[in-house]
């Protein structure tokens, strides 16, 4: 493999590539995604008098026809729309706006009202709708995320519908639940189609994505990554460093981990190379710098918005419990940087670029508009609404930038056309995605399996467990893999979802974690199914990139992350967790970070072999108690944590001294 070719990101991402159209189909489409954008907007400002739902239901009925249209049956189609993907649309824009058209079915009114009224007493032609809708919102799911959510959301269905005939002894039995009714928990009711995660993802999501396609148009990408070049200069260790900065950076106009990776991939491996990492090593750091990017405020990932409205919180408030937790984790990139340096000895890098404050003089201003929404945010503006500020702002300072370069105004209004419309191409999946994450969380809802699930979680923590703290960290653990291995099948924000709904009530049955410890805990581990084996999309994106190796690549990348996967277990295990959310006093929050920082910093001796130089076995045999029982954030556990940290340095010490000794002779 040509280690310098360009990878597409749907070759790697969870989303499958989409259609390349061109022609009238690409006017089409882009014209149509315009409208929508136009639509989103007015929701912001002008809302619907007949309420939110009544919007979900257009939103709906508008997007899922172009997802036939933008993304093809199979991967070896064309990249024309053909008759079967224009009878899909048609069908998806009938049965989608089928709510609030005015005809309804048999002796039945039309119009929305009437079809509300209807609710519990769908008439066929609803349920026939419903029906429709339905298959048509799971192979949308099929088409842009592959074939194991439509599965999953199929087997949810069947045990909606046959839990009567399972063993009546069983927890999980149920009366059943008949298809006219499970149709009109879809199609007529907010824990189905309409729930949550669409909600999110028609305002949120899509105003984000909207952001994100302006910032990239504008240039901020490049003006980012040429910061970072700039910041570091020229050292052994700032080429690392570059890539984790400007992995930081470009997630703000990307919201997807392996996007990231392969836009930063593309742009620094030319610099890894030349400083001397190895392949499988520099593609562990760029995935790992890409996914933190989701990890990170101000922009996080997907499932934060979806966070905030379930737990009925402001989103500034899911960024701020983001805060230490994101230090950690870049910090623990920084430690595995600097050991990477020296071990490979890493050379210098000559890049020629300007000093830094000429690229701020110059591009600056592209950090306005995320100040603007943090601004906002803080002054209790709803997030939509501050973005949508955040994105005129944006768009205001690339013509500015157009003008001074001597580009039209027309060139402007084409690139503010271009990015409403490509904002919802790519909102696309996650749509499809959170439509039929709604099939999981109703029959949850109509079933009661949620709770069931969950008690049966805690009780078996109890059956292997000795005491109550044991339960729970059996239980934080069985959830943690839960959720990391339904995010190897699964997208992360359909990971997120049902991780919620069904493992959140076994966490909080222990009255020492609270909602939002266990909602950044499932978070964290949804998010990182992308790097973890055996799948790990950012990793095997980052392979294809520099030619190593992708299950060394894989693992390179588990080095680079293992902060993100241990820190989130102290969220939920100790008292002392709720400061890395911020949740406790400032002295609080301060010893909590130095501690966990120590930890991580012990982590890094374990993955790095390396702490005043290279480490032996048995100091770094030493660091995975102390790094596990600091992490642990209990005054004993710290105690000995710090302990066995001291034995590892001076057993190492007293190893170097031994080898130069040795040496010397």
């Amino acid at each position: 493999m040509d280690a310098d070719r360009p990878v597409a990101v749907g070759e790697h991402d969870e989303e499958r590539p989409a259609r390349r159209l061109t022609g009238r189909w690409e006017n089409f489409v882009w014209v149509a995604s315009i409208a929508v954008a136009l639509l989103v907007l007015k929701q912001v400002f002008l809302p619907f008098a007949k309420g939110n739902q009544y919007y979900l239901v257009i939103f709906l009925g508008l997007t899922l026809p172009l997802v036939f249209l933008c993304y093809r049956m199979r991967n070896k189609d064309s990249d024309t729309p053909g008759p079967l993907d224009w009878g899909l649309a048609a069908a998806a824009l009938v049965v989608g706006l089928y709510p609030v058209l005015p005809f309804g079915g048999g002796d039945f009114a039309g119009g929305y009202d009437a079809f509300l009224d209807r609710q519990g007493i769908l008439s066929t032609a609803d349920i026939v709708a419903g029906a429709l809708l339905l298959v048509l919102i799971l192979e949308a799911t099929r088409r842009t995320t592959g074939l194991v959510l439509p599965v999953v959301c199929l087997v949810f269905l069947a045990y909606s519908y046959y839990g009567g005939y399972l063993p009546q002894n069983w927890g999980i039995a149920h009366a059943g639940v008949d298809f006219s009714q499970i149709v009109n928990a879809l199609y007529n009711d907010q824990s189905g189609f309409y729930g949550i995660p669409l909600d999110v993802a028609a305002t949120y999501i899509v105003l984000f994505t909207i952001y994100g396609a302006v910032l990239a148009s504008s240039g901020a990408g490049t003006f980012f990554v040429d910061l970072s070049f700039a910041a570091f200069r020229r050292s052994r260790t700032a080429p690392g460093r570059t890539a984790a900065l400007s992995g930081f950076l470009l997630g703000t106009v990307s919201g997807s981990g392996t996007a990231t990776t392969v836009s930063l991939g593309a742009i620094t491996w030319p610099m890894l190379r030349r400083a001397g990492y190895p392949r499988e090593n520099a593609g562990g750091l760029l995935a790992a710098s890409g996914i933190g990017a989701i990890l990170s405020p101000p922009t996080l990932g997907a499932a934060a918005f979806i966070i905030a409205e379930y737990l009925e919180t402001s989103y500034l408030t899911v960024l701020m419990w983001a805060i230490v937790p994101t230090i950690l984790y870049y910090l623990g990139i920084v430690f595995a940087v600097e050991a990477d340096a020296r071990r490979f000895g890493a050379k210098p890098v000559d890049i020629e670029t300007p000093p830094v404050w000429k690229i701020l003089k110059q591009g600056g201003y592209h950090f306005a508009s995320l100040a603007i929404i943090v601004v906002f945010l803080a002054l209790d503006i709803p997030p939509f609404t501050a973005v949508v500020y955040a994105t005129g702002v944006a768009a205001l300072f690339a013509l500015i930038a157009q003008l001074v370069r001597g580009e039209s105004f027309l060139a402007w209004l084409r690139l503010v056309a271009d990015s409403l419309a490509e904002g919802i191409r790519g909102a696309l999946p996650v749509i499809a995605v959170c439509a039929a994450a709604g099939v999981i969380t109703s029959t949850i809802t109509k079933t009661g399996l949620g709770q069931e699930l969950a008690a049966a979680l805690v009780d078996a923590a109890h059956a292997l467990a000795l005491n109550q703290t044991m339960a729970l960290m059996l239980t934080a653990v069985f959830a943690a893999v839960a959720v990391s291995v339904l995010g190897l099948a699964v997208p992360v924000t359909a990971s997120f979802i049902i991780s919620w709904v069904v493992l959140a009530p076994a966490l909080t049955e222990f009255s020492s974690v609270t909602q939002p410890e266990v909602a950044m805990f499932i978070f964290y581990y949804a998010v990182l199914s992308e790097v973890t084996p055996p799948t790990a999309l950012a990793a095997v994106a980052a392979a294809a990139i520099t030619g190593g190796s992708v299950m060394k690549t894989m693992w390179q990348t588990w080095k680079y992350t293992l902060p993100a996967f241990l820190v989130p277990l102290a969220f939920v295990l100790s008292d002392n967790g709720s400061a890395l959310l911020l949740q406790q006093d400032f002295v609080t929050v301060l010893w909590v970070l130095a501690v966990s920082a120590l930890g991580v910093a012990a982590l890094a001796v374990v993955t790095g072999a390396w702490l005043f130089g290279p480490a032996r076995w048995p100091e770094r045999a030493l660091c995975v108690p102390a790094a596990l029982l600091l992490l642990y954030l209990q005054p004993l556990s710290i105690a000995i944590g710090v302990g066995f940290a001291v034995v590892a340095v001076v057993v190492h010490l007293i190893g170097r001294r031994a080898s130069r000794e040795q040496g010397a002779q």
